[in-house]
């Protein structure tokens, strides 16, 4: 039998169950109140109110921002195509990829989705091919249902419970291979609210490439396994191509506008030191999650992350938009850019002459 002193400072076996009901109770409630506890994922009304089929752009489009507001059932379909393309002026590789393009497909669905997957695989293809949806809560993140054999097809269903931007990625061994060959992409996870309205947003993706020949070697390019392993590659590069968004293929803007970026890495390697050259990012979304940083000169995002950021256009311009471990972007391809046109605005900047 426990015993207790009986002094006026310390509790007593009668005050016990009152003293944990209340603890108890204070738990639940804060519990309740916290979203740290939830991640985000509380309050998903689980009823579904009609079925639409998703709409899929190539990098650097983005869809259109959804209209709905209350759960849907969402068709999405990708497909798994080996081909060969330009990485470079002179130079081709044999591409491993979703939609035909790396990256793969833009997916965008909201929070509270139900989310209604088929991958196939090209009857061309010489591999077999899966997906690892970062945004997924299951085995292998869809990876488990999706090893999908050439010709074939695989199909299974997951909720989007978290709001964010997410990494997708091929996950059959072995699985490094089929990143650095450019089986990846992004999925964005609307927040139950939609996004802060802007009035443009792209889609990039970095990743760096692995290659027998030097950067921008004639000919066909076979995969070098001796540099990927060493992490040096000979190209670091957005959107799969030197030069995807430079030149005529910028990307376009005005003054006076803001223009969001989802910009993902896919690696296999690299982290990535994300930078506008004459600009500034007013608003980080940081690691895409939902704390939103603000006037940040340069972001880093993980092999495997991604960001968002957003920009106001100030002054016409050509923002170069860079991997600031620097040498990558001047000698292996990471630049991207935005053309901003637009009246010049003298209080902010002009060139004087000497």
């Amino acid at each position: 039998m426990l015993h207790f002193v009986k002094t006026d400072h310390l509790w007593k076996p009668a005050f016990l169950p009152m003293i944990l009901f209340i603890s108890v109770s204070f738990f639940i409630a804060s519990c309740k109140t916290n979203p740290g506890n939830d991640s985000g994922a509380s309050n998903i009304d689980t009823v579904l109110t009609g079925t639409v089929t998703a709409e899929l752009t190539n990098a650097p489009n983005v869809p259109k921002p959804l209209t709905y507001t209350s759960p849907k059932k969402v068709m999405v379909q990708l497909e798994t195509i080996e081909k060969v393309m330009p990485i470079s002026d002179s130079s081709e590789y044999t591409f491993w990829t979703f939609g035909g393009h790396v990256p793969g497909n833009f997916i965008r669905v909201r929070q509270g989705d139900l989310v209604d997957f088929t991958l196939k695989n090209s009857p061309d293809s010489k591999m077999s091919h899966s997906i690892d949806l970062h945004a997924v809560i299951g085995p292998g993140g869809g990876a488990d249902a999706t090893a999908t054999a050439p010709g074939q097809s695989t199909h299974f269903q997951f909720r989007a419970l978290h709001a964010g931007l997410y990494v997708y990625h091929c996950a059959t061994g072995p699985v490094p291979l089929h990143i650095a060959n450019g089986m990846y992409g992004l999925i964005l996870v609307e927040p139950q609210g939609g996004m802060p309205k802007v009035d443009r947003e792209y889609y990039l993706m970095q990743g760096d490439f692995y290659t027998k020949g030097k950067f921008d070697a004639k000919g066909l390019q076979d995969f070098d396994e001796t540099k990927a392993l060493a992490e040096n590659p000979d190209y670091v590069l957005f959107n799969g191509r030197v030069r995807s968004t430079t030149g005529p293929n910028a990307l376009q803007a005005k003054v006076g506008e803001t223009v969001r970026l989802y910009v993902g890495n896919g690696g296999p390697n690299l982290v990535s030191s994300f930078h506008p050259i004459g600009q500034l990012f007013t608003k980080v979304y940081t690691e895409a999650g939902s704390e939103v940083n603000t006037d940040v000169q340069t972001t880093l995002i993980p092999a495997g992350g991604a960001t968002i950021v957003e920009m106001k256009m100030q002054v016409p311009e050509v923002i170069n938009l860079v991997d600031h471990s620097i040498f990558r972007a001047f000698n292996k391809g990471a630049i991207a850019q935005i053309k901003v046109t637009g009246a010049e605005n003298h209080s902010i900047y002009q060139k004087l002459k000497p």
